[in-house]
Order: C-alpha cells, then sequence, then structure tokens
C-alpha cells in the first residue's frame, strides 16, 4: 500500500395518489451469443414502475457553487443544514452513521487540471458539522473530480486526472491533428482506505492508459483494429458530445505517413478536436457481488464496466482478476461508434449522467439506471431516465462480440416527459430509485428534483431554493472546458453546448432521497420546518 501525504483538505408535493493482436477468444464457459446469456437483472420491458404515491424520506443535496449541504422534508421544508469550507466537488453521500462523504472544491490547485466537476478534496462530516476526514487528493500530478463511491469495507473509490504531455499523447495514438491542448488527462480510479484525520492509503488503482488502442501508429503496441477490440479504449474515439467538423492536418502527420509510420487517414479524420479532459468520466458505481465498477464517461458517450476483484499489478494488464480481463473493459454500453462496431443510427446515450446499479430489494434490483442527458440528439434536445438489463452470463461476465454492438437493444423501463423539451438539462443530473419502485429524478442544471411514479406519473416535485450569487468566472471555464468557446492550451475550442445548457445559479449535481428509518439519522436529527 502507497502512503497519501496528509494534507489540509478540506416543494410541491402533489397529491396524486495493451498489444492487441486478434481479438481475444471468450472464456471457458462463456457465453458467445445474447441468446446464451443469463441475467439476475429484470429484464422484460415495463412501461411503470412505482406507486402513486411519493416514498416519505428527506431529500439530501448541495448546490453546484455553495458551501452548504442541505436536507428538506417531503413539504421543502429545511430539516438540516451543513455548512462546509469549501464548494462542492459535485457528489455528496450519507454514510449509515450519519456523515456526510463529499467531495469539495481545491481552492487553490497546484496542477492544472481546471474543468467541468473539479473537486480535490474529500470530506467526512458528522450530523453536527464536525470535520472527521479532510484528504487532499490534489498536486501537480493528479486531481479528484467529479463522484466517489463508499465502500462497504469502509473504502472510498475515486475518479481522478493524471496528466499525460502532448508527445506521451501522440506514442499512445492520437492523432496529433486533433488535440487541442499541450497536454491530456486520462483518468484513473484508486481506492483509499481513510486514515484519520487526513490521510489515506491506496489499496488499488486502475488508469485507462494502460488500456488503449489505435489504429494510427503501426509501430506501438497498442496498434490494432479498433472494433476487434471492444475491451480498449480507442484513444481517438473521444468527443462524442461534440458535433464533426473540418480539421487542419499538420505537416507532421502527412510527413510520418510518407514514412509508413502512420497508418490510419488523418487527413479523412473529420472528428472533432480532443481537448485535455477527453473522457470526462461523471460517475462511479461499486457492485459488491459481483465486485465491478461502473463508470459514466460523458465525452465517450458510454457506461462502462471494470473487474474490481484484481490486483492493481493485473489492472495494469489484459488477464487476470475474477472474469479473466484484467484491467480492460468488461462491457461497454451506449455508443458503438466509440469503438467502430456501429454508427450514429446507433447510439444511444448522449453525454449521460449518474449511470448506478439499481440496488438488491428495489423494483429493477441488478439492472443500471442512468440520467440521458439528450444534448446533441439529432432532432431535438431532451432528457430521459433508462434502465437498462445488460446481457450477463452466469458467472457476472457480458457479452461483448467484436465488431458488433453491445446489448441492450432498447431499455427495461424509461421516462421521457410527457413533452420531451420539459425535461432537459445538457449536463450535470441524475437518477436514483426508490424502495416503492418510484425513481427521483435531479434536473442539474435547473435545480429542479421530481419524483416518478406509477404510470410514469410526477408525484412530488421541489426546485433548490438555495440560489448563491452567480460566479461567471466559473460558469464560464465549466463551459469551455464542455467543449465552449475560448483560448485554452495550444488551440481554441470551436463549439459550445447550446444556448442555457451552462450550469445556473441554484444548479445541482444529484439529489438522494433518505429512507424515515435510515439509521444515520439518529445522529443528524432532522428538525422540519428549520428557517431558511
Amino acid at each position: 500500500m502507497k502512503q497519501i501525504a496528509a494534507g489540509c483538505l478540506a416543494v410541491l408535493l402533489l397529491a396524486s395518489g495493451v498489444a492487441c493482436g486478434a481479438a481475444e477468444e471468450p472464456a471457458p464457459g462463456a457465453a458467445t451469443d445474447p441468446g446464451a446469456a443469463t441475467n439476475p437483472a429484470a429484464t422484460a420491458p415495463v412501461a411503470s414502475r412505482g406507486e402513486s404515491t411519493p416514498f416519505p424520506g428527506y431529500t439530501l443535496f448541495q448546490p453546484l457553487k455553495s458551501t452548504s449541504v442541505y436536507l428538506v422534508d417531503m413539504n421543502g421544508e429545511l430539516a438540516h443544514q451543513w455548512e462546509t469550507e469549501y464548494n462542492t466537488g459535485q457528489s455528496v453521500y450519507m454514510l449509515p452513521n450519519g456523515n456526510l462523504l463529499r467531495a469539495a472544491r481545491d481552492p487553490d490547485p497546484a496542477g492544472p487540471f481546471h474543468g467541468g466537476g473539479e473537486g480535490g478534496i474529500i470530506q467526512e462530516i458528522d450530523g453536527d458539522g464536525t470535520l472527521v476526514w479532510d484528504l487532499t487528493f490534489s498536486d501537480e500530478l493528479k486531481r479528484q473530480h467529479h463522484d466517489i463511491e463508499p465502500m462497504p469495507n469502509g473504502n472510498v473509490l475515486i475518479i481522478a486526472w493524471e496528466s499525460r504531455t502532448y508527445e506521451e499523447a501522440v506514442r499512445a495514438g492520437i492523432n496529433p491533428a486533433r488535440m487541442r491542448d499541450d497536454a491530456i488527462w486520462p483518468d484513473f480510479i484508486v481506492e483509499v482506505e481513510p486514515v484519520y484525520p487526513n490521510g489515506a492509503n491506496i489499496v488499488w488503482e486502475w488508469h485507462a492508459w494502460d488500456h488503449l488502442v489505435q489504429e494510427l501508429y503501426r509501430d506501438e503496441n497498442n496498434y490494432g483494429p479498433v472494433a476487434e477490440h471492444p475491451e480498449l479504449i480507442d484513444i481517438n474515439a473521444a468527443p462524442a458530445h461534440r458535433a464533426r467538423q473540418e480539421i487542419a492536418t499538420p505537416e507532421s502527420v502527412d510527413q510520418l505517413r510518407a514514412l509508413g509510420y502512420i497508418a490510419g487517414s488523418a487527413a479523412s479524420d473529420d472528428r472533432p478536436e480532443i481537448g485535455a479532459d477527453w473522457m470526462h468520466t461523471n460517475a462511479i458505481d461499486y457492485n459488491a457481488e459481483l465486485d465491478q465498477i461502473l463508470l459514466s464517461s460523458r465525452h465517450f458517450s458510454e457506461i462502462w464496466i471494470l473487474d474490481h476483484s484484481t490486483t492493481t499489478e493485473e489492472a495494469a494488464g489484459h488477464t487476470g482478476g475474477r472474469y479473466g480481463k484484467g484491467g480492460d473493459l468488461l462491457y461497454r454500453w451506449g455508443n458503438p461508434e466509440a469503438w467502430g462496431a456501429g454508427g450514429p443510427e446507433d447510439r444511444t446515450l448522449f453525454v449521460q449522467h449518474d449511470a448506478r446499479w439499481i440496488e438488491a430489494g428495489l423494483p429493477g434490483a441488478g439492472n443500471i439506471l442512468l440520467f440521458n442527458n439528450g444534448a446533441g440528439r439529432p432532432d431535438l434536445n431532451y432528457s430521459s431516465v433508462l434502465e437498462i438489463a445488460p446481457p450477463m452470463n452466469p458467472d457476472g461476465s457480458y457479452i461483448m462480440l467484436p465488431d458488433e454492438p453491445t446489448g441492450p437493444t432498447a431499455p427495461v423501463w424509461k421516462y421521457v416527459a410527457p413533452d420531451p423539451q420539459d425535461l432537459y438539462s445538457g449536463l450535470l443530473s441524475g437518477a436514483l430509485r426508490l424502495p416503492n419502485g418510484n425513481t427521483l429524478i435531479a434536473e442539474g442544471s435547473s435545480g429542479h428534483m421530481l419524483e416518478i411514479g406509477a404510470d410514469n406519473a410526477v408525484v412530488w416535485e421541489f426546485t433548490n431554493p438555495y440560489v448563491e450569487d452567480e460566479d461567471p468566472q466559473s460558469t464560464e471555464r465549466i463551459v469551455a472546458a464542455l467543449g465552449g468557446g475560448g483560448e485554452r492550451g495550444r488551440r481554441a475550442g470551436r463549439r459550445g453546448p447550446p444556448p442555457g445548457d451552462g450550469p445556473r445559479p441554484g444548479s445541482i449535481y444529484r439529489a438522494t432521497r433518505i429512507p424515515m428509518d435510515h439509521p444515520g439519522l439518529a445522529n443528524v436529527k432532522p428538525e422540519s420546518g428549520r428557517n431558511r
């Protein structure tokens, strides 16, 4: 185990009742076609989930530009408030003992990492507001961003950026004509064991950089046909969230091709520029029964599943672990064009957020629920919530074949507003399955929360009333990081999100319903009707 140096971390209620040779052979006993797969999750399509009444509890959220975390009752009245030192770093959880586990934004980061979802600090805070753990995971080499995930053993999974130079990126197979900045920030995942009050041991890690494939540079060991390797990440695939556009090709690319070093055609590669934050992983979840990790990559418009049973050494390779794949992707879904197995017409996800497994004992248990933001749809922009059942073998592995889009072809359940554009947030946002089958949705950019019950009816609504002052610099930086204009690094971005997609005062990352019987409420002691 490595030791991290310790540091200062910081309603409306509705009474409506890698070497890449040939494609890998399937593991012994693994199914080789979707028809051979079985899935313990509920796979039959359903038109309606839940009940005609809301699920009782408290709703936990933190505004995007705020140092406060709020707990409100079913009438929208403030029941508890935590005051913290730093602005949110996006995610917040209530632990079984009632303590908050939250990501916070490092106000003075040492490294180059700036963009949507920036954090760098992980904190545990008790019900009285006392800081009990304060971990800085931010320096010149790395920075936590977006989400964290508390694990049953008390450890925490962290999404973080690491930096690779322009030269390293080119050697890894990136098309230099498409590289917008002087560096690239691949994501990596670490599991840390808290060492109170401000340290941690790293006990496991996975790096996307170890699992790349590319078709441009013949002499590199990660060269191979992308479509034959769905288990690997095409370094030239992202960002799927921007429209295709013409790009300039530097002379150096033509020279390398003339020498026979470049196999692909960079001149015909009309995909958009690749910024430093090329993956933009915005959510992480853990399934203890399967010992798997679920990731959501906004810029690939895909969800990925990893094997957590590996050692760190195995996670850097392509063999080992419970599923025999090392750190390669066990499953991916949402945008088969990202690995050459389809075109734009095969795409289902559009810059999605908050992918998570539905917990055991809940309707749809074992399926994956996510908020599909819908920015960049071919017809009109609108958001939806999808519940999918990945095609799974009895041993917990997945059906993922070369040159073919992965299943499923349709969701088990989905929610789209009666007027689709009535639910739309181009960024942020989340969805959570509740014990009675209802689904709590957070429309992030507006701060609007709604609970969907039987017949897809809205049975509860609430909009965040805690609006902080607008921070133009923060907004501009986030919009630029997600594809907006402005000079950055070596080149300027060319497109931004559609008007109105940016975070606004009162925006939230997601929302969580805390059941009335949650054991931690005894330590929080919520008091409904507190003054705002």
